[in-house]
């Protein structure tokens, strides 16, 4: 469908002269494909019911991506735990092939974007390699939603879909930085590479905590009936930490312990969940959560006992395991996923930028929520302080 002039006229004078600059940008060439999408609009729930669905879900996966935290078992249990009830599953073909599916929600006034509970470090969607993001987004805001006036892929990855330029329709947004650690070469060279303090710190602990008669110890945990055990160690350590003041602690009776237990467990069936633990003579001190795929380590969750922060239990754990899988060969990337901090960029130098792309159905909506959010950060921006005239003349004398 062609967009008409009339219906890309700016309703309202204020946004006339951002249209006349977005006019100058392409737009998104959906309606220009040789073998446009054709969609179908159903419930979440049928991810779950159905066999077919799911199958198609998990090929595209590992088409794109093969990432283990968006197999479709993953998503499936993350919508029944912290769903709303109105999500709805987009499921597009091209020329009879199944090429995308989406798990959107309402985002407001005629407004989608992709399903994206915090436990999911991307939003949920698999597509073909063959499509682009752009493509994608503008071809779901003008398809199987109605009327709807902008669609928000969320938390893209631009290793899985590199970052488009801005078109007069779309509008990607930085998200955050994240990091990753390639295992390549020797564990003698990574760590030669590594800055001087954080050599140093590590030999500094172990020394002392030789020393003072500790004993430390790493485990590691495979198997699905050790998942809820672990999952239980690791809630008793967040709970004693900042995180129970905030209410975000996890714990085996809550939401987020019950999805994590779940998601291990059944990654652990197919050899894709591993569980790393940290000890003080016996005593666990520190945990990691972890889902792997295809030589993919993805880190989902770590914490450590906040009341030893001095001997760096979090950064002893990491020092082991990245000697274990180099060492091993079987993982040859490790993902964090989170917000580059800090102390990330003590273990790799690698980052990239995760990004939002949303998608406007006419080029004016887009100058429109532009101008809006323009208004209101000069809003919120204070303005700056001014001196009664009389002070102001003395000041000049």
């Amino acid at each position: 469908m062609q967009t008409s002039t009339a219906q890309r006229r700016p309703f309202c004078s204020c946004c006339e002269t951002a249209a006349t600059e977005h006019a100058r940008l392409p737009i998104t060439p959906y309606s220009m494909q040789s073998s446009p999408l054709q969609w179908q609009n159903l419930p979440a729930s049928d991810l779950q019911k159905t066999v077919s669905l799911r199958t198609e879900w998990d090929r595209l996966n590992q088409e794109r991506s093969n990432l283990p935290f968006m197999t479709a078992d993953s998503i499936q249990l993350a919508i029944q735990i912290f769903g709303a009830g109105n999500e709805r599953l987009l499921v597009a073909r091209q020329s009879n092939s199944l090429v995308a599916m989406l798990i959107v929600v309402p985002a407001g006034r005629f407004q989608w974007r992709t399903f994206q509970p915090s436990q999911l470090p991307l939003g949920a969607w698999v597509a073909s390699s063959s499509l682009t993001a752009s493509e994608l987004a503008s071809s779901v805001c003008h398809g199987p939603l109605g009327l709807c006036l902008g669609f928000s892929l969320t938390q893209v990855d631009p290793l899985l879909a590199p970052r488009e330029a801005e078109l007069s329709d779309t509008k990607p947004m930085d998200y955050i930085d994240t990091g990753w650690i390639d295992i390549a070469g020797s564990y003698d060279d990574y760590w030669a590479a590594r800055g001087k303090n954080l050599r140093q710190n590590m030999r500094k602990q172990r020394n002392k905590l030789a020393a003072e008669g500790v004993v430390t110890e790493m485990r590691s945990f495979t198997a699905p009936e050790d998942m809820a055990d672990a999952i239980a160690r690791y809630g008793v350590l967040e709970s004693a930490g900042w995180k129970a003041g905030k209410g975000t602690a996890i714990h085996p009776e809550n939401d987020q312990g019950r999805f994590y237990i779940q998601l291990l467990q059944t990654a652990a069936r197919q050899g894709g969940a591993i569980v790393f633990e940290y000890l003080f003579n016996g005593k666990t001190v520190a945990l990691n959560l972890c889902l792997q795929r295809a030589g993919m380590l993805v880190i989902l969750k770590t914490t450590y006992d906040e009341s030893i922060q001095a001997y760096s239990p979090a950064f002893l754990l990491s020092q082991d395991v990245l000697e274990k899988l180099f060492a091993e060969g079987q993982i040859h990337r490790l993902e964090y996923y989170g917000r580059m901090m800090e102390w990330h960029t003590r273990w790799t130098e690698n980052q990239r930028g995760l990004y939002h792309l949303t998608s406007y159905r006419w080029p004016w909506l887009k100058s429109l929520a532009e101008r809006r959010r323009q208004m209101q950060t000069n809003a919120a921006t204070p303005a700056p302080a001014t001196e009664p005239p009389a002070k102001a003349a003395a000041t000049a004398e």
